[in-house]
């Protein structure tokens, strides 16, 4: 029996209320709020099937996640037909029409004897929920790829459908896509601005535990240097500290150049106490106590997941010394690729974290130091020339303990006062004799070697009276011709012979010292020194 074809209602013959009605709904879409979308979605299936006798109306949209799935989020019908289900796989049950509607094509069928034969799968989906025809528009905004399907179908029969109606729903179709593209774009935005809120509680939070850190960093370094001053009266230390009153009141870069053990680090110190940043602890980095590969994400931090071992975010150096001073020790040690990007610093203010191409804006004072002669090292182009002139703005030699021997009583007292508090002893005297033999001796280790030497007479001392350990070589016994070279080498051999060869560890060579292995291995390299075969 011959399937009977419904009539079409006026609508369709008759364009002109169809036509009105899409102009009021897209009147309404122009400015709709996001969140009041699927209200007038709904709505304005409910008035088109209305009008247009049509039993049901429906709108998908594809899954971010799941290809070739799509999700059920509008529909209108008349209760007693069945529902499709608000999750479906298309290729499963509509394979031809996901084919052509999804590629762009918006199919009208009149009759489900119109399917071809490839479509059989289709045609029996179509009639388990009761379709005897229909029409399936994509949903694209422009040119853009197809996000979901508009669907119009009747039940009740079969029915024809002209060039000009099938034209109108994809002009609805068109408004919904657009519509439903804005809202979609303006979740992203809320998603946004949600992720952004919670990012600058995030940073509000660091802010603040930062600030007390830092609260923290500045009472502990004012509870140890609260009471320690630069030691000297000498005029090659007069001369320093002049230096240090000339430049601690501006902004210019420092480079401290000396020995081991020279102070440079309290000289640094010293300058920024005295400078407009003092308000804010002094951050430092020993450029020769890190790894080259771990020195770069020290000084400008790093992002989760830069490399392996980075489970979290890290703030560097140049972060934590924004708006206040950064000491750079043993910067002669940089590798030529930490060096290029150090200089980029120093000239813009600006650089990224490990693993992130966002660039952070600091404002931050350098004082570097080393016991390198830079001029020399970047003539010889293991030190790059233009980030020697950056930092070479206001040098300050700091002289060795040897050519300030008037002030070794001056530090002996000092130290002496310092080991005091901390062994809980009382030194009455010292020997006229021992002071002498203090004052004659050449100082590899400068006044942290002298140091050392005072803390185990200190720990060793039963009556009040200080005496030293011998000193492995006084200056007055040398040759008067003897160059320092060969006075630093010959206690070098000395101290290694004492520690039987052994360089690092308690009571090697760098222990006895008291000086870095690094910086020890260094100086064995310059002078030539190496271990006797056996």
């Amino acid at each position: 029996m011959a399937q009977s074809m419904v009539k079409p209602p006026e609508g369709l013959d008759d364009l002109l209320p169809f036509e009105r009605l899409l102009t009021e709904i897209s009147t309404l879409f122009i400015n709709l709020p996001a969140d009041k979308i699927d209200n007038e979605i709904a709505a304005a299936q409910r008035r088109i099937c209305e009008l247009l006798d049509i039993d049901r109306s429906t709108l998908w949209i594809t899954s971010d996640v799941d290809p070739g799935v799509l999700l059920l989020t509008h529909i209108l019908q008349p209760p007693e037909c069945p529902s499709p289900p608000e999750r479906m796989n298309i290729r499963n049950f509509f394979p031809w029409i996901e084919q052509k509607v999804l590629g762009g094509e918006t199919l009208a069928i009149s009759k489900m004897t119109e399917l071809p034969a490839e479509a059989e799968l289709d045609r029996e989906g179509l009639g388990r929920y009761g379709t005897k025809s229909g029409v399936y528009v994509p949903l694209s905004v422009g040119k853009g790829p197809v996000f979901g399907l508009l669907t119009f179908a009747v039940t009740r029969g079969e029915r024809d459908w002209p060039k000009r109606v099938v034209q109108q729903f994809q002009l609805v179709a068109q408004i919904f896509a657009n519509a439903l593209a804005r809202k979609r774009a303006d979740l992203d935005l809320r998603d946004s601005e949600c992720k952004l809120r919670e990012q600058l509680e995030e940073i509000k939070r660091l802010r603040l535990q930062l600030e007390q850190e830092n609260i923290y960093l500045r009472d502990e370094i004012m509870l140890q240097y609260r009471h320690e001053d630069v030691v000297g009266r000498s005029a090659a230390m007069r001369k320093v500290l002049a230096q240090v009153e000339q430049v601690a009141g501006t902004e210019a870069t420092v480079l401290l150049q000396g020995e081991t053990g020279t102070g440079k680090e309290l000289i640094a110190r010293t300058i920024h106490k005295l400078s407009k940043r003092h308000v804010r602890p002094l951050i430092t980095v020993n450029c020769a106590a890190l790894p080259p590969s771990l020195i770069e994400s020290e000084l400008f931090g790093r992002e989760r997941g830069a490399y392996t071992g980075a489970m979290t975010r890290m703030a560097g150096r140049f972060e934590l010394a924004d708006q206040s001073t950064l000491f750079l020790d043993e910067i002669g040690e940089l590798s030529p690729e930490v060096q290029a990007k150090l200089l980029r610093v120093l000239e813009e203010g600006r650089f990224e974290r490990l693993g992130s191409t966002k660039s952070l804006q600091v404002n931050v004072r350098i004082i570097a130091a080393t016991n390198r002669d830079l001029a020399q090292e970047a003539a010889s182009g293991r030190f790059r020339k233009d980030l020697f002139y950056r930092l070479n703005v206001f040098p300050i030699s700091i002289p060795p303990l040897r050519e300030r021997a008037e002030d070794i009583p001056l530090l002996v007292s000092a130290f002496v006062k310092q080991y005091e508090k901390k062994l809980g002893k009382r030194i009455d005297r010292i020997a006229r004799k021992s002071m002498d033999a203090l004052q004659r001796y050449a100082w590899p280790g400068n006044a942290r070697e002298l140091r050392n030497i005072v803390e185990h007479a200190m720990i060793t001392n039963t009556n009040g009276k200080l005496r030293f350990r011998p000193l492995d070589q006084a200056a007055g016994d040398l040759p008067a011709m003897t160059s320092l070279e060969d006075v630093e080498r010959t206690h070098l051999l000395n101290v290694l012979s004492k520690a039987g060869w052994r360089v690092a560890g308690k009571g090697g060579a760098a222990d006895i010292l008291g000086i870095k292995r690094t910086t020890l291995l260094s100086k064995l390299k310059k002078l030539g020194i190496k271990r006797p075969t056996p």
